[in-house]
């Protein structure tokens, strides 16, 4: 078994709202929440990195859980947003935690990256000496979208931010159970990445990723609860990437589950991409240290990748 056993985030202190993106975009500020559900977002300052940012939720994981960075056997780091290609983070963020020669993988899928990791973590915890893997999401996608009228759809969405889950194979507040995952590579046109370092932009067909995020999440959901004889209603919590507040919604409505059973602060942060389901999970376990029902965790990114994840009381 493998449990959630601690979490920690790193937010930027920059907080962009709609007003100052509004003038660049040539939007209204009214309109960019009406289409998103976002107010502000956070924006990393300069010189702050993937790495740095990884390095500080890492760490503020490793300070909750109460151990040290020697007793994790591996880390799993995803990002779609570093400033290079490779070597990816991972190894580096490993080294300045003081992991020794400890594995460190990288997982390069923007938005949903960090559901792959904790499925991973959970096979290799068990596994692993000590039984203790490190996953971290870390991403600046403020540097990857430009912020004028013609790319608005996209420039609106994102913000900065990381996260980290201790997965422990002996003891958490969460056990990491089935999960569905699932790939369609005809479908990476509308959302990839192109150029390296300062040059690398995200593509996004907003319209596109919506039509298809709103039919696979609602779709590979009940694929899971249905394998594992659970009810949409049984959920005591959906814990979902924020992509978008209104896609948030039309999993709600398709599930017939009520809106507010979904974890919601896309309000906050904006989409900051593989790093916004670890930042729910960590928020949603401040607010509900002890769940009493079963939880999902879901998201959907670039590859085309998506899946679901069910968790239950310790």
């Amino acid at each position: 078994m493998s449990f959630i056993r601690a979490t920690g985030v790193h937010l930027p202190s920059r907080v962009v709202g709609n007003d100052e993106l509004a003038a660049a975009v040539g939007e209204p500020a009214a309109w960019i929440e009406q289409v998103s559900g976002i107010r502000e977002r956070r924006y990393a300052a300069e010189g702050e990195t993937v790495v740095t940012q990884a390095l500080s939720a890492a760490q503020a994981c490793l300070d909750r859980a109460g151990v040290t960075a020697s007793d994790v056997s591996m880390l799993l780091l995803s990002s779609g947003s570093a400033d290079r290609n490779v070597p990816g983070p991972a190894a580096q963020v490993a080294a300045e935690l003081g992991m020794g020669t400890a594995p460190a993988l990288d997982i390069a899928i923007p938005s949903a990256g960090s559901l792959w990791a904790l499925c991973l973590a959970k096979q290799m915890a068990p596994l692993a000496a000590g039984g203790k893997v490190l996953v971290v999401a870390s991403e600046i996608m403020s540097r990857r979208v430009d912020r004028f009228a013609e790319g608005k759809n996209t420039a609106i969405l994102f913000g900065d931010g990381a996260a980290s889950a201790l997965i422990d194979a002996s003891a958490g507040a969460l056990r990491l159970g089935d999960a569905v995952l699932q790939s369609d590579g005809t479908g990476a046109e509308i959302l990839h990445m192109t150029g390296s370092g300062d040059a690398a932009r995200l593509h996004m067909d907003g319209g596109s990723v919506i039509l298809r995020a709103s039919r696979k999440l609602p779709a590979v959901t009940q694929e899971l609860l249905t394998r594992n004889h659970l009810s949409a209603d049984a959920v005591t919590r959906f814990v979902m990437h924020q992509a978008n507040g209104n896609l948030i919604l039309k999993v709600a409505a398709t599930l017939k589950v009520p809106a507010d059973r979904f974890f919601q602060n896309i309000a906050r942060y904006g989409n900051t991409s593989s790093a916004s389901l670890l930042i729910a999970l960590h928020e949603f376990l401040e607010e509900t240290p002890s769940p009493t029902g079963p939880v999902v965790l879901s998201a959907f990114g670039a590859g085309l990748n998506w899946g679901a994840m069910l968790a239950t009381p310790a």
